[in-house]
């Protein structure tokens, strides 16, 4: 894993043709999300009274995150929102809207520029995600003194396919090394609440041997 310190500077933008989107809170990290049209389950820490965004896809997107939910409660609450951050994107890819509400409340500076520029890109070319998603492998390391929160996670993309939004085509790909990507989000807590965590900075790793075996 790369120190926490790389994400003092600007985090690396790579990211392939990826996605994936559910409504689980973070209080049920495990498991498979779907398409439910319902808004996500508020995160752990004393969140009941903040009102989140709706970050549900359509029924043929399945996003798998197969975390165990840390004992420590902002750990938790920092892993279940960097999967927030993740489904939050492909709401906004879904909904072809790169000004989506969903990603803006779960990330801020980087992240969310990156979040943006990834949804305008595939806004812009006519596509939309379609398949499964699987994360995998959490890790979590604090940063420095401070509250952020480094979450680190591998993911498989070989189920997960682009999709044209004005005929429906699939673009299906086999599984290869493209297929399996490390994802390091830096979190920390919102300036709005402390029961939500945002994505501040994200780096995404292709070609990941590790994250296949």
């Amino acid at each position: 894993m790369t120190t926490a310190a790389a994400f003092t500077a600007t985090a690396t933008l790579l990211m392939t043709a990826c996605g994936g989107g559910d409504e689980s809170s973070p209080e049920d990290i495990k498991g498979a999300g779907g398409g439910s049209p319902s808004a996500s389950a508020p995160a752990s820490g004393g969140a009941a009274d903040v009102k989140r965004p709706d970050v549900s896809v359509p029924p043929d997107l399945k996003l798998v995150f197969d975390f165990e939910k840390p004992s420590d409660a902002d750990e938790a609450a920092a892993l279940g929102d960097a999967a927030n951050f993740i489904r939050a994107m492909d709401h906004g890819i879904a909904q072809q809207d790169p000004k989506d509400p969903a990603y803006q409340f779960y990330s801020t500076g980087g992240a969310q520029k990156y979040a943006k520029s990834q949804i305008e890109a595939w806004v812009k070319d006519g596509w939309t995600v379609t398949g499964e998603d699987r994360y995998f492998n959490a890790d979590i390391e604090a940063v420095g003194q401070g509250d952020s929160t480094l979450v680190t996670f591998c993911r498989n993309q070989a189920k997960f396919y682009s999709k044209k939004v004005k005929t429906g085509k699939v673009s299906y790909t086999d599984e290869n090394l493209d297929s399996y990507q490390k994802f390091s989000l830096l979190m920390s807590p919102s300036e709005a609440s402390e029961a939500v965590w945002q994505a501040r900075q994200i780096e995404v790793q292709g070609r990941v041997e590790e994250c296949k075996g």
